[in-house]
Parts: structure tokens; sequence; C-alpha cells
């Protein structure tokens, strides 16, 4: 295994960017495909069925992490992994305004989502190793937040731009559909390209390199390794009903949340232009995001999970309700519309902290960045995946009123879980 050496830089000079960096080709696989896919005349369920299928290789994942275990160092790993990640995606901008632009997007996106779980598993086990136990719940807040701040820059930021771009404002070369999402990947694929040039030379050297040789029979025997060290450890069975159900309701919302928004009024949505879409996303759901994540963090650092985890409960799931009064309330109102976005996201804020936190502790030990991974693989299946490609379906059979009410039903779900699980505060 890899011998830590001391990191001498700060931890507000390397945390938030990784995680930037873990979080903006997220976005641009899962969140931003979404509203592009919407434009380009898809419906509900075949968003969310494609989209969902994308975020397989976060499932898969720890099958591959005794790689990044035992090749090379997790601070390689991430670095190339930015570097792949942004070359891809700009070949996704070439590829758009093609024939091909259907299958040719997917099969980009497929190849960007593994770079892209690949780079999860390294930045998550650089974040255990590269801070103590105390600092990972200090930092948990700042961690989360700028994750979430990748997500928003991709479905607040560029998503406005790609509205500023077809309504005209930028001229008539980049009005068009295909074009403007082109420039939009483009972007996103230049930043990755420079997070990695910034990474290589910002991130502290907290391990030395372990192995620079590939054995298919040392890999098998590691990840059966790391599979009995998860098994074993205290109260499994409540654990796994945590990390695959605690994000039920809002794997189900995540995808839907912009199409009801961008949706036609005869179709049930809000009836808002990408610009309106990516200014909301932009502002008020940065400001609630910021807020959430840093408060909970904070409150986690301070008071330790055991105390804190119901409270931080409550805000992630309640919160939830400002969109069953927009689907039943309607309003042009962008304004109100923006701070029922804002009170969702600092709900969520505060609550996925603690969640992210539970994660982290229960990794703690032995291989903690490969059980780490399965851990994330687990709360990606029940909390992400499976809710994701089946909300789509969900909703257009019931309508966007129905679905949101059932969000808040299946808030009960979170709460059994929580209910049931085992928290130890151990801060080091």
């Amino acid at each position: 295994m890899s011998t830590p050496t001391t990191a001498t830089r700060h931890p507000l000079t390397w945390v938030p960017s990784l995680y930037l960096a873990e979080s903006l080709p997220f976005s641009a696989v899962m969140l931003i495909s979404v509203i592009m896919f919407k434009e380009m005349g898809l419906t509900d369920s075949q968003i969310t069925l494609y989209t969902g299928w994308l975020g397989l290789p976060w499932v898969i994942k720890p099958i591959w992490s005794p790689i990044i275990d035992n090749l090379k160092t997790k601070r390689w790993w991430v670095v190339n992994m930015q570097f792949l990640m942004g070359i891809a995606l700009a070949l996704v901008a070439f590829t758009l305004p093609t024939d091909l632009w259907l299958k040719g997007s997917l099969a980009i996106f497929m190849i960007i989502a593994f770079a892209s779980a690949t780079h999860d598993i390294s930045a998550d086990g650089f974040y255990i190793i590269g801070l103590s136990g105390k600092d990972q719940e200090l930092y948990v807040g700042v961690r989360n937040t700028f994750y979430r701040i990748g997500m928003v820059i991709g479905q607040g930021g560029l998503v406005l731009l790609a509205g500023i771009m077809q309504e005209g404002y930028l001229g008539p070369a980049v009005q068009s559909v295909e074009v403007s999402w082109a420039i939009v990947f483009a972007i996103v694929g230049v930043l990755m390209i420079v997070l990695g040039l910034c990474h290589s030379l910002s991130l502290p050297k907290v391990e030395h390199s372990v192995h620079d040789s590939f054995s298919l029979r040392e890999q098998a025997r590691e990840f059966l390794l790391t599979l009995k060290v998860f098994l074993t450890k205290p109260h499994l069975i409540s654990a796994l009903c945590f990390i695959l159900l605690f994000r039920l309701p809002e794997g189900l919302l995540t995808k839907i949340v912009p199409l009801f928004l961008t949706r036609s009024s005869e179709e049930g949505g809000l009836a808002m232009s990408d610009t309106d879409f990516g200014l909301i996303y932009g502002t008020l759901g940065v400001i609630g995001l910021l807020l959430g994540g840093l408060i909970g963090g904070w409150c986690v650092s301070r008071w330790g999970l055991k105390r804190c985890l119901w409270p931080l409960v409550l805000c992630i799931t309640l919160p939830d309700a400002v969109y069953v009064y927009l689907s039943y309330c309607p309003t042009s109102d962008l304004w109100l519309t923006g701070t029922c976005v804002c009170i969702e996201q600092i709900g969520y804020g505060l609550g996925f902290a603690a969640y992210t936190l539970y994660l982290v502790t229960f990794s703690r030990g032995e291989r903690s960045t490969a059980v780490f991974s399965i851990c994330t693989a687990g709360q990606y299946l029940g909390g992400v995946m499976l809710p994701g490609m089946v909300s789509g379906l969900i909703s257009e059979n019931v309508g966007y009123q129905r679905f949101f009410l059932i969000i808040m039903l299946l808030c009960l779900v979170t709460f059994a879980v929580t209910a049931f699980v085992k928290i130890e505060d151990r801060r080091e």
C-alpha cells in the first residue's frame, strides 16, 4: 500500500478545485445533457433512460478501484483523468452538429463517465489520505459545496450561455441548438484541461507510487480482499439500507426538476427559457448551495454527526415540498420560483454533508479508498441511477403534480433507514 508523506499545502488550496473538477464532468454527462436532449426533441422517459444508463460506471467502479489503490498514485490518476475528460468533452462538441449526434454523443459520454468514475475513486481516496479525521469533518462542507457548485455551473452558467446564444444575443452564427451546445461542451472541455494543469502543480504529494505493473490475478485478489473488508464492517445491514436508500427521493427528483421547469405549460411545466433556468441555478441556486453546504459541514464539525443527523435529514427531505407547491400553483414569477429552488438547495447542502461524512466514517480503516468507492457506488445505484432511469416514465404516466407528491411520500423511506443506522463519531 502507499506510504503517506507530509502534505505542505493548506487544504483550501486544493480541496475546492479538486471537487469542482470531480463534479464538472458529472454535470456535463448527467445534468447538462438532460436539457440538451430535451431541446433536441427527446421525451422525458427517453432522456432519463439514456442518461440513467450513463451512470453505470459510477455503480461498477469498485471493480477497478483496487487498480487505483495499487498502480501509480491517486494524484497521478486525478491529473490524467482530468486531461482525458477534457479531450473527450471537446470531442462531444465536434459530434453534435453531425447526423450521428445521438449515437456519437452517447458513446463519448460513456467514455467520459468511465473516466469520471475513475477520477472519483482517486479524488475521494486522496481526500481521505490527505486529511486527518478532524479535517475531513471540517472540510466536508467545502468539499460538498464545490462539488455542487460544479453542478450549478453546468445547470446554471452553461445552460444560461446556451440560452443566450439561442436567443441570438451573440450573433446568428451560434444561434442554432446544435452549435450552441457544441460551444458549451467545448468550454467544459477547456475547463477540465485547465484544472488538470493546475492540479499537476498544486496537489500535495501525500503518497509514494505503489506498483508500476499490472497483474489481473493480483487485482482480482485485491478486489476480493476489499469486498471482505466491506462485508465484515459492523452494522452492515443497516449501513447498506442507509447507503442504498437515503437518496431515493432525490434520485427521482434530480432529473425531473429541470424538465418540469422548462417544459411548456401545456405539458404541465413552468415554461422557463434556458436563459431563465440558467439564471436561477446560477444565482439563487448557488447562494442556497453555499449556505447549506458550509453550514452543514460546520455543524457536523462542531457537534458531531450523531447529534446533527436527524436535523440534517429533515433539511434534505422537507424542502422537496416546494415542487409540490410549484406544480399545483404554477407561476411566471421568476423570483418566487428561484426562492423555491434556493430553499431546496439549502436543504440539500445541509443534508448531503451529513450523508457524505457517514460514508467517510464508515470507510475509515483498512482499504479505506476502495471501501469508500463501494459505498459511493451503492449510493449511486440506489439513490441516482435506478431512480433516475424510471423517473421520466413515472412522471409521464402520472403527471408532474402526482410525481412530486410521490417524492414527498418516499421521504418516509429516508426517515426509516436513518432510524436504524448506527453512527459512531470518531475524531482523529
